[in-house]
């Protein structure tokens, strides 16, 4: 389902130090490709651990999911200072993600990047993934968001997963970037109310009646 359309090689032809590039270099190779892509309606492009990863919008019932999950939290939000986003860029040191929810300040303007093209990763309280079928999917969600949302230091990472087991929701918290791994982790079945932990959806109820839309 998802296409890897570029990548950061992992090895270079032999050359002299001086013709080898940097991984910053590269990283700007890489970033400028991102930027200059055209893609067909209802595909993205995000960067990711150094490759820049083309993926399909994803079906109805991921869509159905991922809009009662925004319709709730846009009401337990409502009247605060921030609020809950979907389908725009989070931008960390030359990575591009694009969550399948977010929630940021509500004032959003001075995390804007300088280009505009998204907001930074500092902004974001609260990210969401659904995840959809295929392996690929699956590993970029479970194992390489994972890593990056981590590194980029988002407090609190919530994986909703119709394909793991019958359905599971996990909360991640506490992230440490220097290991790309966070510390709390909290995982329990579809059926099982899950609360947010912290942040500004701390309290926020994750149940079936979210959930539940997966099926079927």
């Amino acid at each position: 389902m998802t296409a890897l359309a570029a990548e950061r090689p992992e090895t270079m032809p032999e050359a002299t130090t001086e013709s080898t590039p940097s991984p910053s270099e590269l990283d700007e190779v890489l970033w400028q490709a991102w930027k200059a892509m055209e893609l067909p309606e209802g595909y993205r492009a995000e960067i990711i651990e150094g490759a820049i990863e083309v993926s399909p919008t994803g079906r109805y019932a991921h869509a159905e999911t991922i809009n009662l999950l925004r319709d709730e939290l846009a009401l337990f939000l409502r009247g605060g200072d921030f609020v809950v986003r979907n389908d725009g860029n989070v931008i960390h040191e030359g990575r591009v993600w694009i969550p399948d929810l977010y929630v940021a300040p509500k004032d959003r303007e001075r995390y804007l990047t300088d280009d505009g093209l998204g907001v930074t990763a500092a902004a974001v309280r609260l990210v969401v993934e659904v995840v959809s079928p295929g392996k690929r999917n699956q590993e970029r969600d479970r194992v390489k968001k994972r890593r990056e949302y981590a590194r980029a230091n988002i407090p609190v990472y919530v994986i909703i997963d119709d394909h793991d087991a019958e359905g599971t929701v996990t909360i991640l918290t506490e992230p440490q970037p220097e290991k790309a791994d966070w510390v709390g982790v909290h995982r329990v079945p579809y059926g099982t109310e899950v609360m947010i932990p912290e942040g500004p959806a701390k309290g926020f109820t994750i149940t079936e009646a979210i959930t539940g839309a997966r099926r079927g």
